[in-house]
């Protein structure tokens, strides 16, 4: 099995941003990075020609100046796209470990070392699956954590610890993963999914192990506005700075894609429980457009019924009750279970890795 290129006792970590727009969050990131109380990383921004590059560059200038050689900055000559500007970051990376985070998204107090830490005491790592915490606008006012599992969990090469981090894994910030074999399974093969870190992940994790971390790793900002659909690659998939319904039967057509691609490529049988797993766990594919007028939002249900999401009973229940409760009553029941067990529960047969 592969090891960390240049590995040592602490491994360097290559902290990824891949920058579009949003220039004025940018500093409140940068400095949630630099505060860390762990020295073996750098900071690596990949603007993706943006209409605020300039905003964006004068950020990056500024923190370079005063952190040399600690942040460096990338400008893309033409727009190439989330997953695209994803494998750029990789490529661009010298680190052992890449760590991705969404450029409106903050690193936890404690993140690096603890994400290190779980690298240093388990063998041939290759993927870090994180918590996470969301906010809305005060990140000292937590809304809701995401722990999939009461306790570090350590998960053996194989397709069982595929199907469970694979959906684990979509939200992009902390998501960390090993830079070398990344580099090495490179593809354009999903380009426009904007699901490379998820290809990525699973790919990696037929070859390496996975260590899943109950800590805050990252902190992710609610309401952002999705800016995805410049890139040729996302053209008729994603309509910028919206979400239509269409933009999200694209995505999740593209999570099934992905698991497909990898299930070929490797000749792992993980597609069908993918999407089996992807089922027990619909309420986010749903709720994100429970704000559509009813029939809208029971078609895009119904699209998503054909695409074979409603294979568990917990489709049918997640919908039912976002008619019933709404969007916000029903997150506050979902939250309220969250917090009376410590983690999110565990819905039918789930490979859980072994403890560590």
């Amino acid at each position: 099995m592969p090891q960390p290129e240049g590995a040592s006792v602490t491994a360097r970590i290559s902290v990824c941003i891949p920058a579009y727009n949003r220039a004025a969050l940018l500093p409140a990131l940068l400095e949630s990075i630099l505060s860390q109380d762990y020295a073996d990383f750098e900071i690596l921004i990949c603007e993706d020609d943006s209409p605020e590059r300039q905003g964006i560059a004068t950020v990056a200038a500024r923190y370079s100046a005063v952190h040399p050689g600690r942040v460096r900055y990338f400008e893309n000559k033409q727009n190439l796209g989330y997953d695209r500007n994803l494998r750029r970051l990789i490529e661009l990376a010298k680190g052992d470990y890449c760590m991705f985070m969404g450029n409106d998204d903050l690193l936890a107090p404690g993140a690096l070392q603890c994400v290190a830490s779980a690298i240093a005491r388990h063998p041939e790592v290759g993927v870090v699956v994180r918590s996470y915490a969301s906010f809305d606008e005060d990140p000292a006012r937590i809304n809701q954590e995401f722990r999939y599992f009461e306790s570090e969990r350590f998960f053996p090469a194989g397709s069982e610890s595929i199907v469970t981090v694979f959906r684990r894994c979509v939200v992009i910030s902390g998501v960390t993963l090993h830079r070398g074999l990344a580099r090495s399974l490179a593809t354009d093969g999903v380009d426009g999914t904007l699901l490379y870190q998820i290809y990525l992940v699973a790919r990696i994790v037929g070859r390496m192990n996975a260590v899943f971390v109950p800590q805050i790793i990252a902190l992710y900002r609610n309401g952002g506005i999705p800016d995805f659909g410049h890139a040729p690659s996302e053209r008729g998939k994603f309509v910028p700075r919206t979400r239509t319904i269409e933009s999200s039967l694209h995505f999740m057509r593209g999570m099934l894609q992905v698991a497909q691609y990898v299930e070929v490529a490797d000749k792992l049988p993980i597609h069908d429980a993918i999407l089996q797993d992807i089922s027990r766990y619909s309420y986010p594919v749903l709720s994100v457009q429970a704000d559509k007028p009813l029939r809208e939002f029971l078609g895009y249900a119904r699209e998503l019924r054909r695409m074979g999401f409603a294979r568990s009973g917990m489709f049918n229940l997640y919908l039912a009750a976002l008619l019933l409760l709404g969007p916000r009553g029903t997150e506050c029941v979902i939250q309220f279970v969250k917090r009376r067990l410590g983690y999110t529960p565990t819905l039918g047969k789930l490979y859980k890795g072994r403890a560590a």
